[in-house]
């Protein structure tokens, strides 16, 4: 632990009873830095102080040695306060060869090393500079530092000990002693000595709060709450200290006893939103929703609380709701109200969107996500729920917009991109989809979702078929086959694709037979098995399958109905054929040359 960590306390005194503030020293480096310098230029001591700068040679030293040694300190000095510890060790060291009785030096010597991480080297300096000068309190404490980064609690702990009984003045390194006591698993002795420094410095906030820790830790719950009682003392007008007790109590599930702090706290000031939450949660615990439902009332109805901390609070109490209907639909409502109050705050839209999501109501959800963004744009999670419920409503347009708007502001995600590519490619515009599902594949290769990695291949194998770069389009769907081989929609539209431009048709019946057998009674799964069967001219099996495709005309699209007419003319079947094509332009969807193959009763 560095001394700097132990003072922190000491830096945030706050004395409730005389005000008193306490100034220590942040660095020990710079006390020399501030103390040693002007004494080796001016050399005035009192009498009873020892000489913490530069030793004085023996006898038969000169002024010019002297200077000598001087200069040698200023630099050490100079490079300390340019943090360059090592030079700073080397003329320290060029001092303690020839006075290694030089406490200062010494002294320094170990600040330096400690700079350097050298903890182990630096402890020797240390304790020579403490051993020439135990009345210096910055050697006692440069070497208690080193003790404690050594876990050397004991000795650490003389040194601070011998600190405090030389005098109230060094009353404030009691604090550091209770810290190292605490390291050392001395939990009484560390209560002890903040008692202490309370005698000697007055109460002070941060020494309460460690020893209400230490009597939490030791279950001595009721000393905790006498230290609670002491900051309320000290303050008796300020409720901040009785809401921190309330919440004490609460936290040990003392909830009457806290009742009534929140009580005294609101006779202070009747405005205070934390006073109706921490009633809420207690309710809660007791089961009284009807209760907590009128505290959180009350808290939004706060004007002078903003609207994000009202969605906050809120949405802590949706979590508490539980299976209570009832509880639900009021924080429902709460939060429909919240929201139509404070149409422009981005964190209500969001809670009431999130509310929306839970209810089911994902047209209502997303476009109040919708709005959220419009508020505010940043948030990534936003985005994320509205491409997903953009997705899941089919509203392609909304989908490729706010795809396009997300990626203005978070142009590396990935998954943003693959929203982006497949509106495109749901569009048909297949060149902007490319360049958006390869973008998305290129910043999500490190995933290792396969579902997500799949549905890029399949989408870029629909895509680049859709501009005619074929070998690309094969590629891609032959990935997704090698991880997943019975990929229904890969099966369809790789075998389909094939068909249609009459290339590897022994692939692409392979790839059908598999869809069909999974699929037995999908009816466009069925027609491409056909189709593909068709192709390679085998019009008698294609029939079969085409027969069982339009079984259900209800589930026969034009296309497959057309297709059905197609393999019959070509059995030789042309006035059923005619009848099948009539039948494909009643239900809509048949191909361009539909209306000539009726015109014509001809393929």
């Amino acid at each position: 632990m560095h001394h700097d960590t132990l003072t922190n306390m000491n830096k945030s005194y706050r004395f409730l009873l005389n005000r008193q503030l306490i100034g220590l020293i942040g660095g020990l480096s710079m006390v020399l830095w501030l103390t040693a310098l002007p004494a080796l230029a001016q050399r005035r001591r009192a009498k009873a102080e020892p000489d913490t700068a530069i030793a004085k040679p023996g006898s038969g030293s000169t002024t010019t040695v002297r200077m000598e040694e001087e200069t040698l300190f200023a630099e050490g000095m100079r490079f300390m306060m340019t943090d360059e510890p090592a030079k700073a060790i080397a003329q320290f060291t060029k001092i303690l060869q020839k006075y290694p009785n030089n406490a200062a030096a010494q002294y320094s010597t170990a600040n330096a090393l400690l700079k350097t991480g050298k903890t182990n080297e630096a402890i020797p300096h240390a304790a020579k500079a403490y051993s020439l000068d135990k009345q210096n309190k910055f050697y006692s404490l440069l070497l208690a530092e080193l003790y404690v980064k050594q876990k050397r609690y004991s000795e650490a702990e003389e040194l601070y000990e011998g600190l405090l009984k030389k005098g109230t003045e060094n009353a404030e390194y009691g604090v550091e002693l209770a810290a190292i006591y605490l390291f050392d698993e001395k939990p009484d002795k560390a209560l002890e000595t903040y008692n202490k420094v309370e005698r000697e410095l007055g109460l002070n906030e941060e020494i309460i709060r460690q020893k209400q820790r230490i009597y939490l830790k030791q279950n001595k719950i009721d000393k905790a709450i006498e230290e609670a009682e002491k900051l309320v003392a000290s303050e008796p007008g300020d409720p901040d200290y009785l809401l921190e007790g309330a919440e004490l109590l609460i936290a040990n599930d003392r909830t009457d006893q806290a009742i009534n702090w929140i009580d005294r706290a609101l006779k202070l000031n009747a405005d205070l939103p934390q006073a109706h939450v921490l009633l809420a949660d207690i309710y809660r615990k007791k089961g009284d929703m009807a209760r907590v439902s009128k505290e959180l009332n009350q808290v939004l109805a706060n004007p002078n609380l903003e609207a994000g901390l009202k969605a906050r609070i809120l949405s802590s109490y949706v979590g508490m709701t539980g299976e209570n209907a009832t509880a639900q639909q009021d924080a429902f409502s709460m939060a429909q109200n919240l929201a139509k109050t404070s149409p422009n705050d981005p964190k209500t839209q969001i809670m009431f969107a999130d509310l929306l999501m839970q209810q089911g109501k994902k047209l209502e959800a997303r476009d109040t996500y919708a709005k959220a963004a419009r508020l505010d744009g940043s948030i990534y999670e936003v985005w994320g729920a509205l491409l997903q419920l953009d997705g899941e409503l089919n509203q392609v347009d909304s989908l490729l917009e706010h795809s396009q708007k997300a990626l203005e502001v978070f142009p590396t995600q990935g998954l943003f991109w693959y929203s982006n590519g497949s509106a495109n490619l749901f569009k048909r515009k297949y060149q902007e989809a490319v360049d958006a599902l390869e973008e998305s594949k290129k910043l999500l290769s490190a995933t290792t979702d396969t579902a997500i990695k799949k549905g890029i291949d399949s989408q870029l194998g629909d895509a680049y078929n859709g501009i005619g770069d074929y070998a690309k389009s094969d590629e891609a769907y032959e990935s997704v086959i090698k991880i997943d081989p019975l990929n229904d929609h890969v099966l369809n539209n790789y075998s389909y694709f094939l068909s249609l431009r009459k290339a590897n048709l022994p692939r692409a019946l392979q790839l059908a037979q598999k869809l069909v057998e999974r699929n037995p009674t999908n009816a466009t799964y069925l027609d491409t098995y056909a189709w593909v069967l068709y192709t390679a001219k085998d019009y008698a099996k294609a029939k079969q399958y085409l027969e069982k495709a339009v079984a259900d005309p209800a589930g026969a699209s034009g296309t497959i109905i057309e297709h059905y007419g197609d393999v019959l003319y070509q059995l030789g079947q042309p006035d059923k054929a005619a009848a099948q094509w009539k039948l494909a332009k009643t239900k809509g969807g048949g191909s361009p040359d539909l209306d000539k193959k009726i015109a014509t009763g001809k393929l």
